[in-house]
């Protein structure tokens, strides 16, 4: 049997996917909240009974960042973002890492030649009483053309995925799960996968514990490795699925370990998710070998690549008994 490995039934498998956040933004910026009033003047041909003008709120921050503390930063909600959504807590968790990141040695201000003008937050989704997707326009402006350079943010902030590969009877098995993906209109075949709400940064428990809800497998830490912490430190250790209009950051994991067939029987379209939340997942296993063919998940793909490098250069711990 393998090394701290067993199947949990679905009736105890956790009732929350994401991570509860303990404490508000703190340490990255000033914050000054203000609310302003703009004047609009009614459209008589429209609205002939109205006989006075009407007021719409403007809900705003301005925040300081130490990479232009001469010019400081109006955060703007859009017409339909309301008062309590634009002032949660988690909403300025989405967008933090995103300033932080456009301030790194590599990032968008850091040699000066291009400052932030202005955040417009454009649409809050929740999921339940959380902030799930943040959509939001960031002016930043090219100092030289005094042009904006394209700034339409998907905010959804930082993920994790494993790479789980069992070996069986000779053979080397790897562990996905079919969930059904909107956006795209199909059926995908992934890595197990999560969304990490917590700014401290769980980001290995975060992944153990979105397999066992995903496959019903109990992985032990010890033996998860973090492929993406092999990358070169100005990557940040991460890596982007979409960077053209999405801010998701992926740290991607390893898990290997020896099992009995009858695991692999036992996983081979086993249901799981959290059914009432609308989470219809089926386990696929999949002969490893065939996997870079199997499916089109860049979580797959990348994950086989920096599987492969890291084994080929030797950087991989041995594959405990």
């Amino acid at each position: 049997m393998m090394r701290a490995l067993f199947l949990l039934p679905t009736a105890f498998l956790p009732i929350s996917r994401r991570i509860k956040i303990s404490s508000p933004l703190t340490n990255l910026s000033h914050f000054s909240s203000t609310s302003t009033r703009r004047l609009h003047r009614t459209n008589p041909i429209f609205c002939a009974r109205m006989a006075s003008e009407s007021t719409f709120p403007v809900l705003t921050h301005t925040i300081t960042i130490p990479s232009q503390l001469s010019q400081p930063v109006a955060i703007v909600a859009a017409a339909g973002v309301s008062d309590s959504d634009f002032r949660r807590d988690f909403l300025f968790i989405l967008y933090k890492q995103w300033l932080k990141n456009i301030q790194t040695e590599a990032g968008l201000l850091a040699n000066g030649a291009m400052f932030l003008r202005q955040v417009l937050i454009q649409s809050v989704d929740m999921f339940g009483s959380r902030v799930g997707f943040l959509k939001f326009k960031a002016d930043v402006i090219d100092k030289e053309t005094g042009q904006k350079v394209p700034g339409i943010v998907f905010a959804r902030g930082p993920a994790v995925a494993v790479l789980i590969l069992l070996d069986s009877d000779g053979e080397t098995y790897a562990v996905l799960t079919e969930q059904v993906r909107v956006p795209v209109g199909k059926l995908i075949l992934e890595l197990p996968a999560g969304m990490l709400d917590d700014d401290k940064g769980d980001i290995v428990g975060t992944a153990v514990r979105e397999v066992e809800e995903e496959t019903g497998l109990h992985l032990n830490l010890d033996d998860v490795v973090d492929l993406t912490a092999f990358l070169h430190p100005s990557t940040g250790r991460r890596v982007f699925p979409s960077p053209g209009g999405c801010d998701e950051d992926l740290g991607l994991f390893l898990y290997r370990g020896k099992v009995d067939r009858e695991i692999i029987r036992q996983l081979q379209g086993k249901e799981t998710g959290l059914r009432d939340h609308g989470e219809l997942i089926r386990v696929h296993v999949v002969p490893y070998k065939d996997l870079w063919r199997t499916t089109a998940d860049a979580k797959v793909l990348m994950a086989i690549a920096l599987y492969e490098m890291a084994k080929k250069d030797g950087l991989l711990p041995p594959l405990k008994d």
